[in-house]
């Protein structure tokens, strides 16, 4: 049996495109996603024949800082911002104003980590009789 295999000599590895579905399996995203971030403006790959998508080696990197845009809690908006303010000044604004507000959410998740932890190791036969737990919800209670 003979295998063959196509060479594209002419072509450079950043002349490289990908389709939709290529894109989607690499990042391990429904193609869904990667539509609905074109029509926001944060995706703007070459249409060829038939209006099919092709996604370059910039769209790659572009999904990628998206992504991590995302595990970093910015939505999508301060990406888009991100992505196209012209200042780093600016660009360090928006970095700034979503890590106060992750330091916000931590906080919160270590307050609630250790409340669990509190309950979990109370002496109190229910946790709604002990005091700890009784002054954290009454602090939401009172002004």
């Amino acid at each position: 049996m003979t295998s063959r295999i196509g060479l594209n000599v002419g072509m450079k590895s950043s002349d490289a495109t990908f389709g939709i579905g290529e894109i989607a399996a690499r990042f391990g995203l429904a193609t869904h996603v990667l539509r609905h971030w074109e029509s926001v403006g944060l995706l703007s790959p070459v249409r060829v024949t038939g209006a099919r998508r092709r996604y370059g080696h910039d769209e790659l990197y572009r999904v990628a800082v998206i992504l991590r845009a995302k595990e970093a809690g910015l939505g999508l908006d301060d990406i888009r911002e991100l992505l196209t303010v012209a200042k780093p000044l600016a660009r360090k604004e928006i970095l700034e104003r979503q890590r106060a507000a992750l330091t916000e959410r931590i906080a919160r998740a270590q307050a609630s980590l250790d409340l669990l932890g509190h309950a979990l190791d109370c002496p109190h036969p229910d946790l709604t009789t002990c005091p700890h737990f009784r002054q954290s919800v009454a602090e939401l209670v009172t002004p």
